[in-house]
């Protein structure tokens, strides 16, 4: 999907990649969650936070240390529930993509 950071995901586009895969990412386990029939005790949690990290999404370049905040309430809030997996790792490589927690 991406060819590298540095570019454009489309010919004329102005939309960073990096973007563009945060918003697949978050879009894939939004739809993954609404479909997972257990109940969840912090399901809502989960879908709030995932709604917060779609409108960064939208909002053009989000800020690193809210997506990271957001990312741990998420997995938080599912926890190991294994069918999802898969798409919560996909959201932390989409977030990862914007760069490194600044080290202390």
């Amino acid at each position: 999907m991406l060819r590298s950071l540095g570019q454009r995901s489309v010919a004329g586009s102005e939309e960073d990649p990096r973007v563009a895969e945060l918003k697949t990412a978050v879009s894939r386990l939004r739809r993954e969650l609404a479909a997972h029939p257990a109940e969840l005790p912090d399901r809502g949690i989960a879908e709030d936070e995932l709604a917060a990290l779609a409108a960064m999404a939208g909002g053009g370049l989000p800020e690193t240390p809210r997506l990271r905040r957001s990312l741990l309430l998420v997995a938080g809030s599912i926890g190991s529930v294994s069918a999802l997996a898969a798409g919560l790792a996909a959201v932390r490589g989409a977030i990862e993509l914007f760069g490194e927690p600044p080290q202390h």
